[in-house]
């Protein structure tokens, strides 16, 4: 004998599911933000763009100066000195303590280094 629950749950039938979509919004909006941007060269540039300029200034710029213009975190900052402008780049950072704080400065390019060493012009005799 079947219980009287189970006869009832094979009686019913299967009801359709409704997706329960919500309709499509409006992909067409307006822009807040002006596509055409002024002569302003400060946005025309990259962030790294903008932070080896300052970096290649004579005086040199401070940690404040590179957050400011990137809105780096102090950790971003020296992480992308010391990774791109010193290693990848190859650039010679000097950072020189003042008492306005530390500024950062590229003072010329490191030599490069060959892998190879030059061999001496030695002539071979004839034999």
């Amino acid at each position: 004998m079947t219980s009287p629950t189970s006869e009832i749950l094979m009686t019913r039938s299967k009801a359709k599911r409704r997706s329960r979509q919500k309709p499509a919004k409006n992909l067409k909006r307006k822009s807040k933000r002006n596509p055409v941007r002024g002569s302003d060269s400060h946005h025309d540039k990259t962030k790294h763009d903008r932070v080896l300029s300052l970096l290649r200034t004579q005086g040199g710029t401070t940690l404040a100066a590179i957050m400011k213009v990137t809105g780096w975190q102090p950790h971003s900052v020296r992480g992308f000195l010391a990774g791109v402008v010193k290693k990848k780049l190859g650039f010679n950072l000097a950072s020189d303590k003042t008492s306005s704080g530390r500024v950062y400065r590229i003072v010329a390019m490191k030599p490069l280094v060959s892998s190879r060493k030059a061999a001496p012009d030695v002539e071979q005799p004839n034999a």
